[in-house]
């Protein structure tokens, strides 16, 4: 595998410093989750913005490196065995990072793997629904007259966060005393719904007690709030 700044990718986005893991991302809830873990693990890196509104996702140099055409997406020069690895999909790169710096995954198997399966919940049911709620609440989806989309992805997003909220009984952060991958990969997701989805008032959220306060407490770490804001977004 070449060095990062052979990459096609490299031609659109050059590396000033390609010693650095590159990071391809914009601060979406996905994108966050790997700029995030990036400031608390400590790791040195070079972030890359990437105008997904302006489609550069979709770009032959960005596909080259992610063929789906998504934010987020990396490149560590300092991958296994020494040699550069490129990776797409926030999840993997979140295990990824977790597995190269020991940090913020549990060593004990059974934890550990307790961990990714709440990685995967958000994956697979939180960012997708959630989303879909931003879509026809704020977006687009807003025009069209048939409200049932709408309400369909408004009740699942209840019922997730209950789920949520009910693994937070007793528990500061997802997998209890210790702050993980978990909480890195859901944290932008509650705080789009409620904030720039503006969607608090759809899903009940003041109704809840327990996910309200750890998202307090995960907004109170200063990694987070620094992760939240890179790349820094475009200005119009």
């Amino acid at each position: 595998m070449p060095d990062p700044i052979e990459f096609p990718i490299a031609q659109r986005w050059p590396a000033q410093h390609p010693d650095r893991i590159q990071l391809y991302s914009l601060p979406t809830p996905n994108g966050v989750k790997v700029s995030i873990m990036l400031e608390e693990t400590g790791l040195a890196y070079e972030p890359h913005l990437v105008d997904i509104t302006k489609d550069e996702s979709n770009t032959p140099e960005f596909k080259s490196l992610n063929p789906n055409g998504k934010i987020p997406a990396i490149i560590d020069p300092d991958g296994p065995g020494g040699k550069p690895l490129a990776l797409f999909e926030s999840g993997a790169i979140l295990l990824y990072l977790a597995e190269k710096t020991g940090q913020f995954l549990p060593a004990d198997p059974a934890e550990r793997y307790e961990t990714i399966q709440w990685v995967f919940f958000q994956m697979a049911a939180i960012g997708p629904m959630f989303g879909q709620v931003g879509f026809f609440h704020k977006f687009a989806g807003r025009e069209y007259e048939d409200k049932r989309p709408l309400q369909r992805y408004v009740n699942e997003s209840k019922r997730l966060l209950a789920v949520l909220e009910t693994r937070l009984e007793g528990r500061d952060w997802i997998m209890g005393d210790s702050y993980t991958i978990a909480d890195i990969a859901m944290l932008g997701w509650v705080r789009n719904l409620v904030g720039f989805y503006g969607a608090g008032e759809l899903v009940d959220y003041a109704s809840l007690s327990r996910v309200p306060a750890w998202l307090e407490r995960c907004l109170a770490r200063p990694a987070v709030q620094r992760g939240l804001d890179i790349p820094k977004r475009p200005q119009n």
